[in-house]
């Protein structure tokens, strides 16, 4: 997997025990909480069909939980988004098989604010890719969950369906991408509708009842923000020392909280300001229109009280959240989203005195028909892909593969040759003097470089005769690798359902189960 950071392949590789001390899913999931009977009755108002029911009722006997998640991105979002549905489900069948029942949730990030991460989504459109935009961006910065959709959305569908072609997944993105519909309504339906038969739950937990349940959590971040505040920059000292990154900044005066604006609904940062003698107990702030609001420590818990949706958890709290609130057995999450716990564990084990375990989600390529029919034509494989620069490299080296045996054997003669010569002459000069042979290196390697010249040379004259070899390598490098990113993070995975219908669905369960590292997935 190319672009992944070092935290992220050691977690994979298992090579994190002594930085992210996490165990293995153990059989057994972790004490109900008490407010279960509850929560589960919120999940059922929020997961009405009938395809919902098989899990409502393990989870009313107790069943645990998988818990992933994701932001409520236009038309689905990216491709990986499934891919984390995937796993959970895939993770909940085998513990369930196992004679331990769990039931997958997937919790909507719906409070997030960045409009810019959400608004936007990218299909293959033949050998293109096409961006589709929603351009009405809120006044204030709302949670995209809360965000109305408005009579845009229309063209976009019809965009989307001339992208897509009739199918059952295309009839379901238009049914429930509607104006009036918020952003969090709608990517819920489309995903209840793509999973209904593996019988994945969706959370929304952004309004007040979710909030009044997941209290004590929120209290903590407040009553004893400087002392988190202080563990957190200590756990990120330890994760920089030992050679990894930290995901979220911690900075001198963050906090784990958000306020929701009173008048506007808008998002905004906690900031906590250090206790004095006047304040022993500290100061909180948070800019909104009417400029810098100051709140004391008293001020958010009786907010909290009256109004608990308005404190809302930021990245690193919010897996503590959840899992106080499920009682969650493990959490499905991607690169970011294991960064992110391995700098909440010093929050998990002060708020909820255990660590839950993270699983990394399924990671694949899917390879379409007509892609493979190329890759097979060319002889190359996803490695060689990844192992390019750009469409640009791929076609030459497409070139240089389709050019007349006899250039390629005087090419390789003359090259071989060359460094046969080179490495007699720049090994005499060595002997003669240390020098020298230094000298002599470098002098042969500038003559390698201008072999390699006349090798680009050979393959830009074919890439000049043979017109479709570049056309292959962008076809290629949009559908496998676009921008030399992982496919998964820029393709929009409705395109995906809808060319090859919603059973994708249990194919990516199936092989989510069975699958670690990153697959090519050949449709």
């Amino acid at each position: 997997m190319p672009g992944q950071s070092r935290l992220f392949l050691d977690f994979c590789a298992g090579a994190l025990r002594a930085v992210l001390p996490l165990d293995e899913i153990s059989g057994e999931r972790p004490a109900l909480p008490a407010h279960w009977p509850e929560l589960v009755r919120l999940l059922a108002a929020q997961n009405s069909s009938g395809s919902a029911a098989a899990a409502l009722a393990a989870l009313e006997q107790g069943a645990g939980t998988i818990l992933t998640g994701q932001q409520v991105g236009l038309f689905g979002g990216p491709l990986y988004t499934p891919f984390k549905a995937a796993t959970a489900i895939a993770r909940a069948r085998k513990s369930s098989a196992a004679g331990h029942p769990h039931v997958a949730i997937f919790w909507l990030a719906s409070e997030d604010h960045d409009f810019a991460e959400i608004n936007q989504v990218t299909f293959p459109a033949g050998r293109e890719l096409a961006t589709l935009a929603y351009a009405s961006a809120p006044e204030a910065a709302l949670p995209a969950g809360r965000i109305v959709l408005d009579e845009s959305i229309t063209a976009l569908t019809e965009r989307a369906a001339e992208i897509f072609s009739p199918s059952e997944a295309t009839d379901a993105l238009i049914a429930v991408y509607q104006p009036g519909r918020t952003f969090a309504e709608a990517f819920a339906a489309f995903y209840a509708r793509v999973f209904a038969p593996q019988g994945l739950l969706i959370v929304d937990a952004a309004g007040r009842e979710f909030h009044r349940l997941g209290a004590p959590v929120l209290r903590a971040a407040i009553e004893r923000a400087d002392e988190f505040h202080a563990a957190l920059v200590e756990r990120s000292q330890a994760l920089e020392a030992a050679g990894y990154h930290s995901q979220v900044l911690v900075a001198p005066h963050s906090s784990l909280l958000f306020l929701m604006d009173e008048t506007s609904g808008a998002r905004l940062a906690l900031k906590r300001i250090a206790p004095t003698a006047e304040e022993p107990n500290g100061l909180w702030h948070a800019a909104n229109e009417a400029g810098n609001q100051r709140y004391s420590t008293a001020d958010l818990v009786g907010i909290l009280d009256a109004e608990p949706e308005r404190i809302s958890p930021a990245a690193l709290l919010r897996p503590v959240f959840q899992d106080f609130l499920f009682g969650t057995t493990a959490q499905v999450g991607g690169p970011a989203e294991i960064a992110y716990l391995a700098q909440s564990t010093v929050l998990f084990e002060r708020i909820l005195g255990r660590q839950t375990p993270p699983i990394a989600r399924f990671s694949a390529t899917l390879i379409e028909p007509h892609v493979a029919e190329l890759l097979r034509k060319h002889e190359l494989t996803l490695e060689a892909i990844f192992g390019e620069e750009n469409a640009a490299a791929l076609a030459l080296r497409l070139a240089a593969r389709s050019m007349p045996t006899e250039t390629k054997k005087k090419l390789a003669a003359a090259g071989n040759a060359m460094d046969a010569e080179l490495d007699l002459l720049v090994g005499w000069m060595q002997s003669q003097d240390k020098g020298l042979g230094q000298s002599g290196e470098t002098g042969a390697g500038k003559i390698r470089y201008q072999m390699n010249r006349l090798r680009t040379l050979a393959a830009n004259f074919q890439l000049q005769k043979e017109a479709t070899l570049t056309r292959h390598a962008n076809s290629i490098f949009n559908a496998l690798y676009p921008g030399s990113v992982l496919q998964e993070r820029v393709h929009g995975a409705a395109y995906y359902f809808a060319r090859h219908g919603l059973d994708l669905a249990e194919t990516l369960c199936e092989r989510a189960g069975c699958c670690s590292g990153h697959t090519a997935l050949w449709l």
